[in-house]
């Protein structure tokens, strides 16, 4: 099947250090994406289990016209997959060494003290790094809401636990046990592994299976109901609908991304989501035009951009050696375009609120960047203090580090993420700035214990009367 050609050829570009692994699928142009990233992904998993077999059994030294990648594959698929799917000259290459490779594999398991071939990940130095990742769901509240999504999960057998209150909580759910999360009222947690690909409540759109951390740009955003929002690189669509739901499907919402193939697959998570207020685009969001008419009434914008995606934990970046291909010159590039975006999106002349965030554990493409554009517009914008109670903050590498979320396996039980949100001053404000240090490196923050009132002041432009009173609370 040519499922096992494309998935060595991936293979090896990850050896050459050409891209993650989501990107590199995605960009294969094969016809069933689901399929093949899943026997990456798997190959992967099992990389070293299936390099001893392979080399203990001299597979590649009998069969000249093997190599490694796509042994691991054929391989993998054999002992540890659904059997061979294929036919032709490969599967007779493998099926000639089934006895050596099943008799290597019963050997290696009475070695390691396992009878499972799972429990293969845990000895010999592949287990994974980090605690397992919960299973996070979020309600789609434009199609349900979370009690009746609870009261159903109730119904088929599961038990809820209420309102998490630690992190602890999270890490003692077992079998069909659930909680609510602590920060997002819409998120449920669910144990480690379960699987709801094929329950009724996500083929149908009312739940979404999505990181907590992935949830949190679209949350602390938080745009009123019947706002106008850019979702700047939006593909492949989880957090469009989670800024739609928060909009109620009142207003506008302007999804942008370059990648045509993922944008299909966008729209028809979008359709099944219930996703009716978005305007869908085949554009670079960098040459988008933020003096074009279109978007006078832009006030908020979600900028999650292309990064080295370093943070996502299923990347198993201990088998990729992905931090070691995260080099100078990539990050550099990649902070490169970040910077550029995120100025793009602050050049909106009536945008309000910017979210910068990233899947990226790299200071180069988090607090550099962010530190880099507040200086660039510290006369405009501020940073807000999000969530001062969540433990994982931003480096300080510059004074309003801190300011910003981090997120990661080990402190949050999420995938690694950083977020960031600029928020416009007042026009009195600007003028102050203007008028005294110019030079500072930041303007002054707000802190922000939850997703913002639509009705408060943070989220609204301040009125002339209320500009006495901001200029005695500001900050020099």
């Amino acid at each position: 099947m040519a499922v096992y050609g494309k998935a060595a050829e991936i293979l090896q570009k990850l050896e050459r250090k050409e891209g993650a692994v989501k990107t590199l699928v995605y960009n294969s142009k094969f016809q069933n994406i689901k399929q093949l990233y899943a026997l990456v992904c798997e190959t992967l998993k099992y990389s070293l289990v299936l390099e001893e077999l392979i080399t203990s059994t001299d597979l590649l030294k009998m069969e000249k016209k093997l190599q490694m990648n796509i042994a691991k594959v054929l391989v993998y698929d054999l002992l540890f997959g659904k059997g061979l799917k294929c036919g032709g000259s490969w599967k007779l290459m493998i099926m000639r060494h089934r006895s050596p490779l099943q008799s290597a594999l019963a050997r290696m398991k009475i070695k390691r003290k396992v009878s499972r071939n799972q429990d293969l990940l845990t000895t010999g130095g592949q287990s994974n790094k980090g605690p397992e990742l919960p299973r996070y769901v979020r309600v789609n509240t434009l199609k349900t809401n979370v009690e009746d999504v609870v009261d159903c999960f109730k119904r088929e057998g599961y038990t809820y636990l209420g309102t998490v209150s630690s992190m602890e909580d999270m890490c003692a759910l077992t079998g069909k046990q659930f909680i609510c999360d602590l920060h997002l009222p819409e998120l449920l947690v669910f144990p480690p592994k379960t699987d709801l690909h094929n329950h009724f409540l996500y083929t149908a759109g009312n739940i979404i299976l999505q990181d907590k951390a992935s949830c949190l740009p679209a949350y602390l955003l938080n745009p009123p109901v019947g706002s106008h929002v850019i979702d700047a690189c939006a593909a492949p669509g989880n957090k469009t609908s989670h800024l739609a739901a928060i909009l109620k499907n009142k207003g506008k919402l302007f999804a942008f991304d370059l990648d045509t193939k993922r944008l299909v697959t966008m729209g028809t998570l979008l359709l099944r989501a219930g996703v009716t207020c978005h305007e869908l685009a085949n554009q670079d969001f960098l040459k988008v035009d933020p003096s074009d008419a279109k978007f006078d009434k832009v006030k908020y914008i979600l900028l999650d951009p292309s990064c080295s995606g370093s943070g996502i934990a299923s990347r198993m970046n201990e088998l990729t050696d992905d931090d070691a291909s995260a080099s100078t010159e990539r990050l550099q590039a990649l902070a490169g375009f970040q910077r550029r975006a995120l100025r793009h999106a602050l050049s909106f002349p009536k945008v309000e609120r910017v979210v910068y965030s990233t899947c990226s554990v790299h200071r180069e493409e988090n607090e550099d960047v962010v530190e880099e554009m507040l200086k660039e517009h510290s006369r405009k914008f501020r940073l807000v203090n999000l969530l001062p109670s969540w433990p994982h903050r931003g480096l300080d590498t510059f004074c309003d580090g801190s300011c910003c979320l981090r997120a990661s396996p080990e402190e949050t039980l999420t995938n690694g993420f950083f977020i960031a949100l600029f928020e416009r001053k007042s026009e009195e404000e600007e003028d102050c700035s203007s008028e005294a240090v110019t030079s500072l490196p930041t303007g002054r923050t707000t802190r922000m214990e939850e997703g913002p009132d639509p009705n408060s002041p943070a989220a609204k432009p301040v009125s002339s009367k209320k500009k006495k009173k901001k200029r005695q609370q500001k900050i020099v």
